[in-house]
């Protein structure tokens, strides 16, 4: 089994800053693209950003210079700062992993329960 483990989310003020976290565990052999959605309600999930197993990155156009994901493949860990937060920030986080539990072709993409952000006075 797999699991994906976020962290991170709460309640914070427009202009406030947080980091999410993401934790893989169980048993994983390599762990290749990694990243992050949202969902608000009433919503369609949508794409963050994602990495790729080198440490590089894509980030949605329109939150380019507010947030930014990065990873760390010994902990199996990938993360999202957000900073300057705004009220339309606020949804459901979610991480995502494509993983692989052998040496052979077996790669699963796997998902996380979500974190909430909640940006508001």
């Amino acid at each position: 089994q797999v699991q994906l483990v976020e962290s991170g989310g709460s309640l914070v003020q427009p202009g406030g800053s947080l980091r999410l976290s993401c934790v893989a565990s169980g048993s994983i052999f390599a762990i290749y693209a990694m990243g992050w959605y949202r969902q608000a309600p009433g919503k369609e999930r949508e794409l963050v950003a994602v990495t790729a197993s080198d440490g590089s990155s894509e980030h949605e156009d329109s939150l380019k210079g507010r947030f930014t994901i990065s990873r760390d493949n010994a902990k199996q860990a990938v993360y999202l700062q957000m900073d300057n937060l705004i009220p339309e920030d606020t949804a459901v986080y979610y991480c995502s992993a494509d993983v692989a539990q052998t040496p052979y072709n077996d790669v699963r993409n796997y998902w996380g329960q979500g974190t909430q952000v909640t940006v508001s006075s």
